[in-house]
């Protein structure tokens, strides 16, 4: 039910996910394009394509007429074969999704819940919606797998939330095992913020081979994307920015029982405790960012500190990791240049050269879907990794 690490075949196999994948790009393709692209005998491409089209994943495109003598069929990647089940799950919120093979969503919906109410509530509810999107959608095409963000630590190699703190009830739960009640396909489970970095990646900067997603709201979290995968450490908890111990924050406490942690003085409700300390009424990100856009002195020199001390932070993790870009996001992140700003200044002061000469540090691209979007992303490369794929179609 849960995905591990998927493995690959080797270039130049003869396996069909292999075959798949080239054509994944969305370019038709003669069978002696393929054969010459590959290396295979046009008979060994000939049977791995009977495999593809007979599970629906490739479709016959027409005939090349561009050619001489007798036009040959063209391949292309049929993304509608199947669907992903997508899910971002918040405190407060969810937003839901039937997506394509691409990842396109076919049908969005955003959800008002309570994570307190726990998992068999929760859970319930998403199933439920997806149900009931496919029918009003009219999606028939079978299920190729769901993914699930959480707004904590999850165990990715089993789907279970470790000890996340807003979450009273899922320590330890199997997410996987409840959804597969439902929906028996695959079921992946990550923390929220991996699958939004996933998600600005698949589909705003896919060809960024090194990344760093930092969300900035309520708790502050990053999300990396190694040699073009997520990396999400030895059990998960790789990305943990909030709880690194900030230069400037001294001895504020911090939720997780520590003290001088980021999360504690750059934070949505932590910049809205510095501007209440000073007279001005913020309790949330969304009110610290209200007071940006209406042109609040004060407010914008407190999101440009936040900036720095988060700035801080990642020249540490510039150093040692040398992304080529960051993509912050998050609600905070909506009060534009100001943070983003005081980000760039502290990284380009305290990291070297070197790794800053290509660095590019932008607003998020996603917004609000990168969530969703990973979530999706997460479910098609499982779906279509050869090796599963590979094992459905013997």
């Amino acid at each position: 039910m849960q995905d591990g690490h998927a493995t690959t075949t080797s270039p130049g196999s003869t396996s069909p996910g292999e075959l798949l994948r080239l054509l994944r790009d969305g370019q038709a393709r003669t069978r002696a394009e393929l054969a010459t692209e590959t290396g295979l005998a046009r008979s060994t491409v000939r049977s791995r394509l009977d495999a593809l089209m007979d599970a629906g994943l490739v479709s016959d495109w027409g005939n090349d007429a561009t050619t001489g003598g007798r036009p040959a069929s063209r391949f292309v990647f049929n993304a509608s074969a199947r669907v992903a089940l997508a899910a971002e799950v918040g405190a407060t919120h969810a937003t839901v999704a039937v997506t394509d093979l691409t990842g396109e969503p076919l049908a969005s919906e955003t959800l008002t819940l309570d994570i307190a109410d726990g998992p068999d509530a929760v859970l319930g509810l998403l199933t439920e919606t997806w149900r009931r999107m496919r029918s009003e959608h009219a999606i028939t095409a079978p299920v190729a797998g769901a993914g699930i963000g959480l707004p904590g630590p999850v165990e990715h190699s089993t789907g279970k939330p470790t000890h996340p703190p807003i979450m009273p009830g899922w320590n330890g739960y199997d997410v996987p095992a409840r959804v597969h009640t439902e929906f028996p396909v695959s079921v992946l489970v990550d923390n929220e913020v991996n699958l939004m970095a996933l998600g600005e990646h698949a589909r705003c900067f896919p060809t960024e081979q090194n990344m760093i997603f930092v969300k900035v709201a309520t708790g502050i979290g990053s999300g990396l994307i190694s040699n073009g995968q997520l990396h999400r450490g030895d059990v998960g908890a790789a990305g943990d920015l909030g709880h690194i111990l900030a230069p400037s924050a001294g001895e504020v406490p911090c939720r997780c029982g520590n003290s001088g942690c980021l999360e504690a003085v750059a934070s949505g409700p932590a910049v809205a405790a510095k501007l209440r300390t000073a007279g001005i009424e913020a309790q949330t990100s969304t009110d610290v960012v209200s007071l940006v856009h209406g042109g609040n002195l004060t407010a914008g020199q407190q999101v440009r500190q936040a900036g720095r001390d988060i700035g801080e932070v990642l020249a540490a993790v510039v150093s040692l990791f040398n992304p080529s870009l960051i993509v912050v996001g998050g609600q905070l992140a909506q009060a534009g240049e100001m943070l983003l700003a005081g980000v760039r200044e502290s990284i380009y002061r305290r990291s070297l050269p070197l790794a800053t000469e290509h660095l590019r540090i932008v607003p998020s691209q996603a917004g609000a879907n990168a969530g969703v979007l990973g979530a999706a992303a997460m479910v098609v490369r499982h779906a279509l990794s050869p090796m599963v794929l590979d094992r459905e179609l013997v």
